[in-house]
């Protein structure tokens, strides 16, 4: 909790003073689509990116009246180390290994590839840039669909499997 959220708010804290004084600015969090939704990390990770997004609300109606917009970036299945680094990895190890997920987290949400740090920059420099005036107080879910729900066709592969669960089960109960 000390990195994940208390780094959060002494970063804010730090610099929304600055941003105070100039009377404009744009804070973004990184927060994770792990703070959205349960069973995909661990119980700390999880409620600490969920409090980031919380307290990124809650700046957001604060210093919104300072004209400092304040944002989080939520990222999905982001090829990075954290996830070997999750898994007991060293750190350079970690970094080295993060290509072997590619094709696994390609399959994980209805855009067909792994995200790469790539589009959570440029969620950051769109949320910075002019482009995003008007944005404040928003979790901006860079997942590739992850949290919307599942693909259409692992929707339709599941219900063609029920469909043929009942059908199987109504013939053997018609004999």
């Amino acid at each position: 909790m000390g990195v994940l959220l208390r780094g959060v708010v002494l970063s804010m804290k730090h610099a929304a003073a600055v941003m105070l004084h100039q009377r404009s600015g744009s804070i973004i969090n990184i927060a994770s689509g792990a703070g959205l939704r349960a069973g995909y990390s661990g119980l700390t990770y999880s409620t600490a990116k969920a409090a980031v997004i919380h307290l990124t609300r809650c700046a957001a109606m604060e210093l919104g009246e300072h004209a400092i917009r304040v944002n989080s970036i939520s990222p999905g299945w982001i090829l990075t180390g954290i996830f070997g680094k999750a898994f007991g990895l060293p750190g350079e190890v970690a970094d080295r290994m993060s290509s072997v997920l590619e094709h696994r987290f390609a399959t994980m949400q209805p855009i067909p590839r792994a995200g790469l740090p790539e589009d959570i920059a440029r969620a950051a420099l769109y949320l910075t840039s002019d482009g995003s005036s008007f944005v404040n107080g928003h979790n901006f879910l860079v997942d590739g669909g992850f949290s919307a729900g599942r693909s259409f066709s692992e929707s339709n592969a599941s219900f063609a499997e029920l469909r043929s669960i009942l059908h199987s089960a109504a013939a053997q109960a018609e004999r």
